[in-house]
């Protein structure tokens, strides 16, 4: 396997932080958690989490870099020239709203990018709840807990289950969205809105969903989802069909099946040439 010992840290990592998840579940007061900014929390397993991972990353690959969502100790990529390195894509708990609430769905997501092309390159997101470990490696296929998945066969677009996530940081943007919302919602079967955006890209790599759109989000969100699903079989780009995901914020990712179609519909109202930034 290439990247066997990448993938072997990257794994142990996110065990690692899913345990101290899982450890702390249901159990938060108030004084465990506090806001970066509107709507946006993080809690004290988040960063505890986040040093988990760090710490088994940095002991392997000294000479990466780590780009990950809560505030990291200035030491950690000292030394380390960004644009040169390896890149690790660290979110240590996505979907932290639900977890502060108890509700189910959350995720720990680890992903290596390759500095030569900015291509992500192994992927892990692991379900702590569900003890499900979805990983991919570039041209070697993507997996859950050992055993190969693919992207859903469908191609009736009334029979799709789409999913989805609200822009929490990027309100302003909620009317725009709301209207591919509403086209959707009239050309499927169904839509969900979980909460978590690994999971989510996870599940279209998985073929419990067919396909996943956002806005905003940050590279942490995602970079494991999107070697996930192209391993799978899938097609992810930005909303214009680039290859722009993790630059942008904005992404859809399909079985492949109706992936053009999805684009053309969501360009009607976020045209390319707009910036669309969060609050």
């Amino acid at each position: 396997m290439r990247y066997q010992r990448e993938f072997d840290a990257a794994t142990r990592a996110a065990r690692e932080a899913g345990k101290i998840i899982r450890d702390s579940y249901a159990k938060l007061d108030q004084s465990d958690v506090s806001e970066k900014r509107l709507n946006d929390l993080v809690t004290t397993v988040d960063v505890a989490a986040q040093a988990a991972v760090v710490a088994i990353l940095k002991e392997e690959f000294p000479r990466d870099f780590i780009v990950a969502e809560e505030i990291l100790d200035p030491s950690v990529n000292r030394g380390v020239d960004r644009r040169g390195a390896r890149r690790w894509y660290i979110d240590p708990l996505d979907g932290t709203t639900n977890y502060i609430h108890a509700f189910p769905v959350f995720a720990v997501s680890i992903a290596l990018e390759e500095p030569e092309g900015d291509r992500v390159v192994l992927g892990v997101t692991f379900d702590p709840m569900r003890d499900e470990l979805f990983h991919a490696i570039r041209g070697e296929g993507a997996y859950l807990n050992g055993r190969p998945i693919r992207v859903s066969a469908t191609t009736d677009r009334m029979k799709t289950f789409f999913v989805t996530g609200f822009p929490f940081r990027s309100k302003k943007h909620l009317d725009d969205y709301l209207k591919t919302f509403r086209f959707f919602f009239t050309h499927a079967r169904g839509i969900r809105r979980a909460g978590s955006a690994a999971l989510d890209l996870a599940y279209v790599a998985a073929g419990r969903a067919d396909a996943f759109w956002e806005l905003t989000l940050s590279p942490w969100d995602m970079a494991a989802g999107i070697v996930l699903v192209e391993e799978a079989g899938g097609k992810v780009t930005d909303f214009f069909g680039e290859q722009g995901s993790l630059a942008n914020g904005h992404i859809v990712a399909t079985n492949g099946k109706f992936h053009e179609w999805m684009c053309e519909h969501i360009m009607e109202v976020f045209p390319k040439g707009r910036k669309y930034t969060t609050d």
